[in-house]
């Protein structure tokens, strides 16, 4: 294998070991099959173009522009010229493509689905990568540098990774770059011949300078791992965003295992109420007759780091039949079990199931997975709500505010988990949670008097201008300015819940929708709400609601109700024995009159666009590349096949044996005249004979490489006449003529000479043919000798000698065989 092809191969290496890193970041890991492939048809065009040899802008030029056609049959064949040609359509798709695969790498955790736009971003940057890396080291002959694109493809990876198994990909990805360093040395070092360490210095030669270049290929690898070591320790921005925990979505959990962390209301908050009009996002019929508490839950925010909630990474599992009972419900809370029939808008793409809580069973088509602390479903692979109709049995929970009162502690692991706040949290939080719940009895009673402290008596007016904080100081902000909408309410209550002592996180989801006259619920874009959810052993997790005029107050919070404790309390929200409305209502939780500060859709990620694509499967994705690539590759056969050819003949007069023994099939084998072929040839043993076939190679070159150029060989010629024709039609200058006549007169020497003889130089002499005919021709001519040469048809030639020489080889066989005498004795 040649130095470049060594070298382009190394490259190609690299760049998949270091694409390693990307591997956990997603799942399934199709994508790095289908990035190798492309990788590989970029390599060989860039190693095609060294070969013939094009200039190096031209090389750089044609792999890329080979590579976006794949990137094309790939991504956005149906919008291509051909399927394969880009045009402004397709560049187009590829910038939806991109602008969809940084939404998803802010919304979903690690590993994250496939999608269309990160598939586009992970394959586009290896290829890319890949280019940078083959250029530097291949194209350009400087390997070190090409360390810096491997560095910052592992750097990404590393600074969006998690686990323990970093070191294994850093060890693959250090691994890859040594291998590069190694075939630049190897190949530099070929150049300079065989070195041997015993090898006396000269006098005042440096000691050492025999491994000088060994020795600076360990500095230049050191410095390039301790780089890639230190740089994802600078980088601690990357950890949010790209499909972090923060974000939403789903890892792909294959069997039981998996982990999951959902939306987070202040990434999507701005965009997910951004529409002109109301929509309707889901359509439900249920079996109960009062909706009042028919609370849509999507996921719960349980991690608070003093700035925001999010909810914490956790295990999925398929789907169970029946749900379990719900942490902490005893069997003597009063409940009953719903029914309800829920329709989604076709363009609503939620990842996460829209469900009554608590679930107690589901029936749902799709890629769907259980989480169970949450209890929630989240779609897997790409599944999400678009156009949906699902079945929900729910429990209606109906404690009373004694049983609330009388609630035991709750376990300590799940105090210390839900209680946690972080010491960057305002004091004035905790003093003022302590003040407003001064001579509470017992946690039910603070939870009521948080309540009604945010949604009576303390003065709060829910207002949708308000800016979202993303500080320690945003809840001690909205204490003192007490104005805000939902997001702010239930992640105010929940702090403070905290700090107290109360387990507490925030529900994200639905309010209640609005009857309709055919009997069904109408749930709007601006019914998406937030509240938190505070948990009381022996009941549960509990709902209250602190948002004035939105949603609806808890039976278990209000006066008067069944054994209710609490003093006399006005009720703001909304009955729940309100006469049905055939009309939609003007707002029935967060009303959007200013959508570009409303928290509570943003925690509702909502897709208007056209419906998701599931994607080819990657078999056939393959296939469409190994099209592409034939189709790419079978026009240059010609120039491969000249290009090798002449590879093989002028390396044969290199190697040319003057004296000894020699392998007749030499000249076979590099595609050469054979000597014994030719009448009055006088053969002087092997080495004479393979002296010959060298020198004879050498001049089918110099006759091919003419007839690339327009001169057609005429056999009837001796070499000398060959020679001066092409010499007389070329119009070649003296050096030029000087070396086709040596070459021919090697010919006739080796052809008359009782002891044929070798010639140095004949390859040069070929060359230098070449280059004479090449700078006198134009650029059609010059294009056509290496695209397609005239001489290429004697590959035709060739496979027609072969197959003759093949049927008259098997006729023999079976004539003999016809013809064997049979054994004496034998009758016929």
């Amino acid at each position: 294998m040649s130095g470049p092809a060594r070298m382009a191969l190394g490259g190609m290496a690299a760049t998949l070991m270091a694409a390693c890193a990307l591997l956990p970041l997603v799942d399934p890991a199709t994508w790095f099959l289908q990035a190798a492939v492309l990788l590989a048809v970029q390599t060989g065009v860039g190693a095609v173009g060294r070969r013939v040899p094009l200039p190096r802008p031209l090389t750089v030029l044609l792999q890329a522009l080979v590579s976006l056609m794949l990137l094309t049959l790939v991504f956005a064949r149906e919008y291509a010229i051909a399927g394969l040609i880009p045009g402004p359509e397709a560049f187009r798709h590829f910038s939806d493509l991109l602008q969809q695969g940084t939404d998803d790498v802010s919304r979903y955790a690690i590993p994250a689905p496939l999608s269309d736009g990160i598939q586009l971003m992970l394959i586009g940057g290896v290829v890319v990568i890949g280019l940078a890396v083959d250029v530097l080291a291949a194209t350009f002959r400087n390997a070190a540098p090409a360390g810096l694109p491997l560095l910052a493809l592992y750097s990404i990876a590393a600074g969006l990774s998690e686990g323990s198994g970093e070191w294994v990909w850093f060890l693959i990805a250090a691994a890859g770059y040594l291998m590069l360093l190694l075939a630049e040395g190897r190949e530099r070092l070929s150049q300079w011949g065989r070195v041997f360490g015993g090898a006396a210095r000269a006098p005042g030669m440096e000691s050492g300078g025999a491994v000088a270049p060994v020795r600076t290929g360990r500095r230049i690898g050191a410095v390039a791992l301790g780089i890639a070591l230190v740089v994802p320790l600078a980088l601690p921005s990357m950890n949010g965003g790209l499909l972090d925990g923060a974000g939403r979505g789903v890892g792909a959990g294959r069997g039981g295992g998996g982990t999951i962390s959902a939306v987070n209301p202040l990434v999507s908050l701005r965009d997910s109420l951004n529409v002109d009009e109301d929509r309707q996002v889901l359509s439900l019929r249920t079996s109960t007759s009062d909706i009042s508490d028919m609370y849509l839950r999507i996921v719960s925010l349980d991690d608070f780091d003093g700035t925001t909630w999010k909810p914490a990474k956790r295990h999925i599992t398929a789907v169970p039949d029946d749900f379990p009972t719900p942490v902490g419900l005893a069997a003597d809370i009063r409940r009953a079990e719903v029914r309800t029939r829920i329709t989604a808008a076709d363009w609503y793409a939620q990842d996460w199931l829209p469900m009554p809580y608590p679930p107690s069973g589901v029936d749902v088509a799709g890629n769907w997975r259980y989480e169970p602390v949450g209890m929630t479903l989240v779609g897997d692979h790409g599944q999400n709500t678009r156009g949906l109709t699902y079945e929900v049995r729910s429990l209606d929970v109906q404690p009373t505010a004694e049983q609330l009162a009388d609630a035991p502690e709750p376990p300590g692991a799940l105090t210390r988990e839900y209680t946690q706040v972080p010491d960057s949290l305002p004091d004035v939080v905790a003093g003022t949670a302590r003040q407003v719940t001064d001579g509470a009895a017992n946690p039910y009673e603070q939870a009521v008097a948080l309540q009604d402290y945010f949604s009576v008596t303390g003065g709060f007016q829910y207002d949708t201008e308000v800016e979202v904080g993303n500080d320690s100081q945003a809840i001690a902000r909205f204490l003192e300015d007490k104005q805000g909408f939902c997001v702010h309410y239930s992640f105010a209550m929940a702090a403070m819940a905290r700090t107290l002592g109360i387990p507490a996180r925030v529900a994200v989801g639905f309010a209640p929708g609005t009857p309709q006259g055919d009997q069904s619920v109408a749930v709007m874009l601006r019914d998406a709400h937030a509240w938190p959810e505070l948990y009381f052993e022996g009941v549960g997790w509990t709902r209250f609601e602190p948002t004035p005029t939105r949603g609806t107050t808890p039976p278990y919070t209000v006066p008067n109700a069944p054994g209710s404790t609490t003093p006399d309390v006005p009720d703001v929200a909304r009955p729940s024995d309100a006469a049905p409305s055939a009309e939609p209502s003007e707002s029935s939780s967060c009303v959007a009159r200013d959508e570009r500060g409303d928290l509570c859709g943003g925690a509702l990620p909502l897709d208007p666009g056209i419906p998701d694509d599931s994607g080819a499967p990657w078999y056939r994705t393959a296939g469409w590349i190994l099209l592409g690539a034939l189709l790419v590759a079978v026009p240059l056969l010609p120039m491969m096949w000249r290009i090798r050819r002449r590879s093989v003949r002028l390396a044969s007069a290199r190697h040319a044996p003057a004296t000894g023994s020699a392998t007749g099939g030499g000249a076979g084998q590099s595609g050469a005249i054979d000597v014994a072929d030719l009448p009055g040839v006088a053969v002087d043993g092997e080495a004479a004979e393979a002296t010959a076939g060298h020198v004879l190679a050498v001049w089918r070159e110099l006759t091919d490489t003419a007839w690339d150029y327009g001169i057609v060989p005429d056999d009837a010629l001796t070499p000398r006449k060959a020679a001066e024709r092409i010499v007389r039609l070329g119009e070649l200058d003296d050096a030029s003529a000087q070396s086709v006549h040596r070459v021919a007169g090697a010919v006739e020497q080796v052809l008359f000479a009782p002891r044929p003889r070798t010639t140095d130089g004949l390859a040069a002499d070929a060359r230098r043919l070449r280059t004479a005919l090449r700078s006198r021709a134009g650029w059609p001519t010059r294009v056509r000798a290496l695209l397609a040469p005239r001489s290429a048809i004697r590959a035709l030639w060739d496979l027609s000698d072969r197959w003759t020489a093949v049927r008259a080889r098997w006729a023999g066989r079976l004539t003999a065989l016809v013809r064997r005498p049979r054994p004496s004795g034998q009758r016929g």
